[in-house]
């Protein structure tokens, strides 16, 4: 991230050592908590890395929340539940979530804004 001008990257997925370790580059528009859904992932950890905009970041434990049926093929483990906690990031700030961290994305942190955001994806 020091290294690069992640802010020039297009969106998508940009390879560092193949599957180990790559970056989705994403845009998109923040929302209400009510339109969002809440993921955690088994094989990678996420380090999301803010570049333009502010977001909130719910979080809980999944152990706190009711899992839903993994999907191997996209990393992805749906749940539901309550948040415990959240965090906003704004540029060049960044969050670490582990494969016991339930997150809630693309929160509004006071209306709807427009983003860019790094994701690295750290296979474990």
């Amino acid at each position: 991230a020091a290294a690069h001008n992640l802010a020039q990257y297009e969106p998508g997925a940009h390879e560092i050592d193949g599957k180990r370790l790559f970056v989705n580059i994403v845009r998109y528009t923040t929302t209400t908590a009510e339109n969002r859904f809440w993921e955690a992932h088994r094989a990678y950890l996420d380090v999301h890395l803010m570049l333009e905009g502010r977001e909130q970041i719910d979080l809980n434990f999944i152990q706190n929340m009711s899992v839903k049926e993994y999907v191997p093929k996209d990393d992805f483990l749906p749940m539901e539940g309550a948040k415990n906690g959240s965090v906003i990031l704004g540029p060049g700030d960044f969050l670490v979530c582990y494969p016991s961290d339930a997150h809630r994305t693309a929160v509004a942190a006071e209306k709807p804004e427009r983003i860019r955001k790094a994701i690295f994806k750290v296979q474990i």
